[in-house]
């Protein structure tokens, strides 16, 4: 492959396809997408996002960035992590999702600052946040190596970096775990959001999505050091955590 196409789900596209392709994807479930997870997961995803937060060493004061942060979850946690003297920033490159969790955060009691933009070019100055955060999004961006730089840029020396992604799940599980994910989540995509064809390439995304040795092989060598993982759900999620010093 060369470094003009890239994957969209199974199928090889042209890089600018992609971006294009993942917008309509978030476009069309951005109002579903909360209850979505709730479905898919079995309400896993609250434990796996609570366990991010737990790890993230966030206290009273920090400075978090959210990176593709949706309907922000992490984000509503971490502002009340952080208390009045602390920041948190939802951003995300998709505007529909970005509206839906910025009128959450508001009717939760939570204005918090939120910035349309994309991860492999962050408008954001070095050596600035004590935490960056990805739930998620990782593995719908283009150049997954200039994103992780880019955030590993922004963070202050001492920062940590964690990435809250669907990973390779323990081989015993795997052939259930495709048959779930290939035959019921579409066809729940399809009865909630009448959408089953992004179900079936979120499902392909993460196939195709770097596994937890090769993701923080890739995290290294941007620059990040002391990287480690938990896995979660047998392997089907990880955290991974690396740090900037």
């Amino acid at each position: 492959m060369n470094d003009k196409t890239t994957h969209f789900g199974y199928e090889t596209v042209a890089e600018q396809e992609k971006a294009r392709r993942v917008a309509g994807v978030f476009d069309s479930v951005a109002n579903r997408y909360d209850l979505m997870n709730d479905l898919m997961s079995g309400g896993l995803h609250r434990f796996w996002k609570a366990f991010t937060i737990q790890r993230s060493g966030v206290r009273e004061g920090s400075r978090v960035l959210d990176v593709a942060g949706g309907t922000g979850d992490l984000s509503l946690a971490f502002a009340k992590k952080v208390g009045t003297s602390g920041q948190v920033w939802l951003t995300d490159i998709n505007n529909a999702m970005l509206t839906h969790g910025r009128d959450r955060l508001i009717d939760k009691g939570y204005l918090l600052p939120v910035t349309q933009c994309d991860a492999e070019k962050l408008p954001f100055p070095d050596d600035w946040f004590d935490c960056v955060t990805v739930a998620f999004g990782l593995r719908n961006m283009t150049h997954k190596d200039k994103a992780l730089a880019e955030m590993r840029r922004v963070l202050r020396p001492g920062g940590r970096l964690l990435v809250l992604e669907f990973s390779q799940i323990w081989k015993p599980f795997a052939p259930l775990y495709d048959f779930y994910s290939f035959k019921v989540i579409p066809r729940i995509g399809k009865l909630v959001t009448q959408d089953e064809d992004s179900y079936r390439y979120l499902s392909e995304s993460i196939r195709m999505h770097p596994g937890q040795e090769e993701l923080k092989a890739i995290m290294e060598s941007v620059g990040l050091e002391k990287v480690e993982y938990f896995n979660l759900a047998f392997g089907g999620v990880a955290l991974h955590r690396g740090y900037k010093f």
